[in-house]
Parts: C-alpha cells; structure tokens; sequence
C-alpha cells in the first residue's frame, strides 16, 4: 500500500487499510493520481521558485489522494472546508494546472501600458 508523502509524515497512517481511515460520511470528493501527477506535484512542493500558495494546494491534493480525511487535511495544509473542496474540484476537472490562479486576479493598473509608453516617449 502506498500511503505517498502524508504517509511518511504522520505515523498514524503506516499498516492501516484505505477502508479503515474512511470512517463516517463518504467524501464526494476522490482523488486518483498516476504515478506521473504524485511526481510533479512533489516536485512543485519541493521547489523553492514555486509560490507558497500553490505549494499549499499541491499540499492539500496529495493529502486527499492518500486518503486522509477532509478534517485531517484542513490542519495539516490550513486551508477552510470550503477552499479545499474547491481547489480537489479544480484539480479533478483541469488536473495539475487548474491548481494556479485565474488571470485577471489581483489590483488593476492605474494606467494602461499604451498611456505609459506614450507618456515616455514624449518625455513626460
């Protein structure tokens, strides 16, 4: 049984059974990852010139492929239900690179790149 990167960190997964671990409500929410997808987001969790937020995601889909509860992961990755949900969904529909962040996040320029370099141009 393979219990990936999770298993290694907390003691409390080794020798147990996938089906002992899934008490409770059943999670509408599975991850399967091929060998290739644990790797690279291994990778991208060891890498230093990857953003903390997408390591925190890459975090918390390989916590839910080994099969660690919801509960379990949101302390082990400090995400809320909901965000964790959300990002499982994302990577079940767009795999690895519905992990990033949408275009079109964060504060909008001031100024048009067009307008900066007009006013660069005419020395202003």
């Amino acid at each position: 049984m393979n219990l990936g990167y999770f298993g290694s960190l907390t003691g409390e997964f080794r020798g147990l059974d996938r089906e002992v671990l899934m008490r409770g409500r059943k999670s509408s929410v599975v991850i399967e990852l091929s060998e290739q997808q644990r790797v690279h987001l291994e990778q991208m969790l060891r890498s230093r010139s990857v953003k903390a937020g997408l390591q925190r995601r890459c975090r918390a889909v390989l916590a839910i492929a080994d099969g660690m509860t919801f509960r379990k992961a949101m302390i082990v990755v400090g995400m809320t239900d909901k965000h964790l949900r959300k990002w499982c969904r994302r990577f079940q529909k767009r795999g690895i690179d519905g992990l990033n962040d949408l275009p079109g996040r964060g504060r909008k320029p001031a100024f048009s790149p067009d307008r900066c370099g007009a006013d660069r141009q005419a020395g202003l």
